[in-house]
């Protein structure tokens, strides 16, 4: 990464939907080398997800609705741990994903509306992500 990666993100962090020749033009890069630098840095996962923000959704200062929760998780002998963290990457109730030592490969902070919307997403962290055993614990405040 360098200056002009830190002033793409910035860019795309403020309109995703940005052309890659209004990038480039932004940045002093071709559009051929804006979309070649945005398509390296989703490849490497800096840029993992791009969102639509409704009305009355927008992000505020305040805190989120909903539980925030934290998951370990240990994953299945056969399972990638890069593939995992692929897959979490993509999952839009997953916030943060680290690599940790002891009894668990991983701790996630998930964002959910509510008990049921976890639930769901534990099944699918069981049955579609590879993972033997997960440990939740819920945020109070």
């Amino acid at each position: 990464m360098d200056t002009i990666d830190d002033e793409i993100l910035g860019i795309l962090q403020e309109e995703a939907r940005i052309s890659f020749s209004d990038l480039g033009r932004r940045v002093g890069l071709s559009a051929n080398a804006a979309t070649a630098r945005v398509r390296r840095l989703e490849r490497d996962g800096v840029i993992v997800a791009y969102r639509a923000v409704l009305a009355g959704d927008e992000p505020s200062t305040g805190p989120r609705p909903g539980l925030e929760g934290f998951v370990d998780v240990r994953l299945r002998e056969e399972t990638d741990s890069d593939a995992f963290l692929a897959w979490a990457r993509r999952e839009p109730l997953i916030e943060d994903a680290a690599h940790v030592t002891g009894p668990y490969d991983y701790l996630l902070r998930v964002r959910v509306r509510d008990t049921a919307e976890l639930d769901r997403l534990l099944r699918r962290l069981k049955s579609g992500a590879g993972v033997a055993q997960t440990q939740t614990r819920l945020a109070l405040r």
